[in-house]
């Protein structure tokens, strides 16, 4: 496709590719209830989607008197891990749409999530596109600052050769939506009826340029996009 308006595709994972959240958070849940904090699994959601738990431990602390640590960090994600691997599911299109992309862009795709690289690598295996992003995984626990900063978008567009301003990021949160826009990528902002997903007006306020709701109709959109920029 020649006249495709972008010369890299940058995908968020959790909640763009996989459907991880509500048992990211369900777990998430749980662990902070064993620290005395009872939250609702959709309250969990609000306060923690977006944003990595160990960022948050301020928070966390706040509510329970407790520090979290390195070992409460790791019993959490080992604890996360088993659920993801038992119950995770794709979201749909997703897969499609990426193999499509990844074809169009000549492999110039990338994943720039906000989860640590474990996460991240079992989640595509599990959805079936790990082989799409070979060598182009950048997670936000490896850089000096993570989502809202714009750090791992930056490193992913600086890994592919490309320009952060020729990248379409896409995100289905305010905490990644900024991120993106901080980058200076054009932000496209997924966003389907489930709850998890920041809300079509906040994403638009966040700064992305257009919000959808089918993962697979996202190589069109991003096609059009030439279309409504000429």
């Amino acid at each position: 496709m020649a006249d495709f308006p972008f010369d890299a595709v940058l995908f968020d994972c959790d909640g763009v590719l996989v459907d991880s959240e509500p048992i990211t958070n369900r777990v998430l849940t749980e662990m902070l209830g064993e620290l005395g904090w009872q939250l609702s699994i959709e309250e969990t959601m609000r306060i923690f989607v977006g944003k990595a738990v160990k960022d948050e431990a301020a928070l966390i602390e706040a509510r329970t008197g407790f520090a979290i640590d390195t070992a409460w960090l790791m019993r959490f994600r080992e604890r996360r891990n088993v659920a993801l691997d038992r119950e995770l599911q794709a979201i749909p299109g997703a897969a499609s749409a990426v193999r499509a992309l990844h074809a169009t862009l000549n492999g110039r795709i990338a994943v720039a999530s906000g989860a640590d690289r474990i996460k991240v690598e079992l989640q595509l295996a599990k959805a079936g596109i790990l082989d799409c992003f070979d060598g182009r995984i950048f997670s936000g626990h490896e850089m000096p600052r993570s989502k809202p900063f714009p750090d791992v978008y930056l490193a992913a567009a600086e890994a592919l050769g490309v320009d952060p301003k020729r990248c379409a990021v896409v995100e289905d949160t305010v905490t990644g939506a900024t991120a993106g826009v901080a980058a200076g990528a054009t932000v496209f902002g997924y966003c389907p009826a489930e709850l998890g997903h920041s809300s079509a007006t906040a994403l638009r306020g966040a700064g992305a340029v257009q919000v959808f709701r089918d993962m697979a109709e996202l190589p069109r959109l991003l096609a059009d996009w030439t279309q409504r920029t000429r």
